[in-house]
């Protein structure tokens, strides 16, 4: 099958595709053309890839679990400290946004919200110390 189709049956973008195809995670046969030919097991590893990528894995981590999928001899720990990593990472990023949206939810108490041109928000954001008066 052509790339479009490939693409289509994946739910993945043709550039996607491509850039699987570039970084090494996919490799479709090549037709006397020099068409990418695309086969039904060149599709599930897609498939795979684009279930892995949204559930927040990295491209270096996909292709590790791709590696893994296709091991008989896997262990499953390996799977799993992957994926932990993973999650340990998610609470880091949802510990740094409670933490942003703390910081801005202050700013934005302070800041009056009227007709002045005074605002806390922006004088942060420049980086800016109001003189007390």
């Amino acid at each position: 099958m052509n790339i479009g189709e490939a693409s289509r049956l994946s739910g993945l973008p043709p550039k996607t595709v491509r850039y699987y195809e570039e970084v090494g995670l996919i490799k479709p046969a090549r037709a006397s053309n020099g068409y990418r030919y695309y086969r039904d097991r060149d599709v599930h590893m897609l498939r795979f890839l684009q279930r892995s990528r949204s559930l927040g894995f990295t491209i270096e981590e996909a292709r590790r679990l791709l590696s893994l999928y296709e091991d008989s001899n896997r262990k499953s720990e390996d799977v799993k400290r992957l994926a932990s990593s993973r999650i340990a990472e998610i609470d880091r990023k949802i510990a740094e946004l409670k933490s942003l949206k703390r910081a801005l939810a202050n700013l934005a108490e302070q800041c009056h919200g009227d007709q002045a041109p005074d605002c806390p928000i922006l004088d942060e954001i420049a980086g800016t110390i109001r003189a007390e008066a």
